[in-house]
């Protein structure tokens, strides 16, 4: 086992992990993704800034899971994940296609 863990530190333009420390996901990398794709630091209720920030997740987990194939746990973690945030994207698609369209160009989703 490695005894220093990893921290990682966020890059707001292309959702880049940078290897640090520690944790991944901390309070001011959140409040850049949503100060950037929510309306404020603050809005963390925006379908925006939780499809970011699940998009921020999915990254991490993804590349987790290219280290760790046998890792069921976060295999499922994941797929829930991938879940949530297409149930948001198809409740932004029916309120409003504008908004939509734009953090899928935003976030480089594949639509």
């Amino acid at each position: 086992m490695c005894n220093s863990p990893n921290i990682y530190i966020f890059a707001a333009q292309n959702f880049e992990l940078k290897k640090i420390d520690r944790m991944y996901l901390t309070t001011e990398i959140k409040k850049e993704i949503f100060e950037k794709y929510g309306s404020s630091a603050t809005d963390t209720g925006s379908a925006e800034g939780q499809i970011a920030l699940f998009t921020f997740r999915i990254k991490h987990l993804s590349g987790h899971l290219k280290k760790n194939r046998k890792d069921v746990f976060t295999e499922r973690s994941l797929v829930r994940l991938v879940g949530k945030r297409r149930k948001l994207l198809d409740y932004l698609k029916e309120k409003d296609i504008l908004r939509y369209r734009e953090i899928i160009k935003d976030l480089g989703l594949r639509k």
